[in-house]
């Protein structure tokens, strides 16, 4: 009970270390689903509206992908970014921008995934109607995007709850170090081996906190998609 109090007492004290660390984990997380949305957004539209030789091998692959360990990632990640690897001159690994690049990979399968079907499924509603139009390609995918802008603020807030809840990708390639690359998850796990039980519940309460949140956002996001469609 002495350390749910501690917990509490370092969250609306606004512990100085607890808040950096669940600062950066928010950059971080925030930076990974940016960078997956505008890869992932544009190519799941595209694989939706094109057909072409392979096309339901890529989309096996990339529902695979979904599910790819976190740690085959980070592990992936790390071989390119250490110094015999390709992108070792960069001086990335160990880094939050290592961490970044880490997330992204796994969190650019699911939106791509989910942006794929869903535009798919509006291509399949709408497929008359623009071909009667005479819509060129880009504008399709334009169109298409916008009118599914409710359900893919659900996959970029599902992607977002994958990378902030992630742990093993970014302590191979981020290391975990105090005050530079140490996020909520990599902190809880550090400072539960430890003993250091208030902190670890107090990152935890936040961390709660965040996905309740992004729930509820996917939640209010949903409703406001079937009202814009009612």
């Amino acid at each position: 009970m002495a350390g749910e109090t501690s917990a509490f007492q370092l969250v609306l004290a606004g512990d100085p270390g607890l808040y950096a660390i669940v600062w950066l984990s928010l950059v971080v997380s925030l930076s990974a689903v940016a960078c997956a949305a505008l890869i992932g957004v544009p190519f799941g539209a595209w694989l939706a509206l094109t057909r072409f030789p392979g096309r339901e091998g890529i989309i096996v692959v990339l529902n695979a992908l979904m599910g790819l360990p976190p740690v085959v990632a980070g592990l992936a990640i790390y071989l390119l970014l250490s110094r015999s690897g390709p992108l070792g001159s960069f001086g990335l690994l160990f880094t939050p921008q290592a961490m970044v690049i880490a997330q992204t990979l796994l969190v650019t399968p699911i939106i791509a995934a989910l942006a794929r079907q869903t535009v798919e499924d509006l291509w399949a509603e709408y497929r008359d109607e623009l071909a009667a139009l005479d819509v060129r390609p880009f504008r399709r995918v334009a169109t298409l995007v916008w009118d599914a802008r409710f359900s893919l603020v659900t996959a970029l807030l599902a992607g977002f709850g994958r990378a902030a809840a992630e742990v093993g990708a970014i302590i191979i390639v981020g290391g975990n170090i105090d005050g530079f690359t140490r996020t909520m998850t990599t902190a809880i796990a550090l400072e539960t081996s430890k003993g250091d039980l208030p902190l670890a519940i107090g990152l935890g309460m936040v961390l709660m906190a965040i996905v309740i949140a992004i729930n509820a956002l996917a939640w209010g996001a949903r409703r406001a998609g079937e009202h814009y469609a009612g």
